[in-house]
């Protein structure tokens, strides 16, 4: 193959990694936005990922996976926010202990089921190219996104306006849960047509990772997605094109770039006011 066939090749399985990372980032950018710092959109995306093939192997429709897992992250992301910003549990806690529980369920059903695998459906990516503006519009156009962002900037004043911060930040993280599972059903269904144990493998923390490289803007939120979704393409395709490096290294380069490009470009300045911030309950 030619070096512009190579090129294309990565660039390609960029776009198609970089997808399930676009999805849920658009979720992690809303919820925090709201002023939650959600941890757990890796229990998100993994959960979802497990649902998804389960049922589109059990009815045979690539398209019922999706919802399922589209229903199973929006399930985690009502637990979160019941917990965290419902019964007051530390937001932080809780998502350790979501993505703790996850990856632990599913690794015992995985060992404990018959092996979860249908050939991988490749669909256009034009659902996410209509999730994308309208997630730009619900947060800086909407009322509902305006009630949002006060929730995240400056809690008390919203809750003195009668916004109700905690109902917000919940349904936030409801929005979170729906696109983070559709990320971890796509990434599933879509593109390696099974389950493997701990198949997300910290993509979720890279959602976090493209949110703040991404200075809480949408666009350059993406753009960050963009940057390690190349990255992993990069990995997968080296030893195919016979270079030979150390095989841990080539796993961690995603999350090493992640780091770097934290450390070196994120724009701290953009950072919602309330960020991991509780509310009181009695602001509701």
């Amino acid at each position: 193959m030619s070096l512009a066939g190579d090129i294309e090749t990565v660039l390609s399985s960029g776009v198609r990694l970089a997808a399930p990372l676009a999805f849920a980032a658009c979720g992690e950018y809303l919820a925090e936005r709201a002023g939650t710092l959600n941890i757990s959109v890796e229990a998100m995306m993994l959960g979802a990922a497990f649902g998804a093939v389960a049922v589109a192997g059990l009815t045979g429709s690539g398209i019922a996976g999706l919802l399922a897992g589209v229903l199973i992250g929006a399930l985690i992301g009502l637990v979160h926010g019941v917990l965290a910003h419902g019964l007051a549990v530390n937001t932080f806690v809780v998502g350790l202990v979501l993505n703790a529980l996850v990856l632990g369920l599913t690794s015992y059903l995985i060992a404990t089921a018959a092996p979860l695998s249908r050939p991988p459906e490749r669909w256009p990516l034009y659902s996410l190219l209509a999730i994308v503006p309208l997630t730009w519009w619900l947060v800086g156009r909407s009322r509902w996104g305006l009630e949002l962002r006060a929730a995240g900037e400056n809690p008390q004043a919203a809750a003195m306006t009668g916004i109700r911060v905690n109902l917000r930040r919940r349904q936030a993280l409801l929005w979170c849960g729906a696109l983070s599972g559709l990320g971890g059903a796509y990434l599933a269904v879509g593109e390696v047509g099974s389950f493997n144990q701990n198949m997300t493998a910290g993509r979720g923390y890279l959602v976090i990772a493209a949110v703040i490289f991404g200075g809480w803007r949408l666009a350059r939120t993406l753009v960050g997605c963009a940057l390690f979704g190349l990255a992993d393409a990069l990995r997968l395709a080296l030893p195919a094109l016979g270079v030979t490096l150390n095989s841990q290294l080539l796993i961690s380069a995603p999350y090493l770039l992640a780091l770097l490009a934290m450390l070196l470009f994120a724009s701290r300045h953009n950072q919602p006011q309330a960020l991991g911030r509780p509310f009181p309950r009695g602001g509701a």
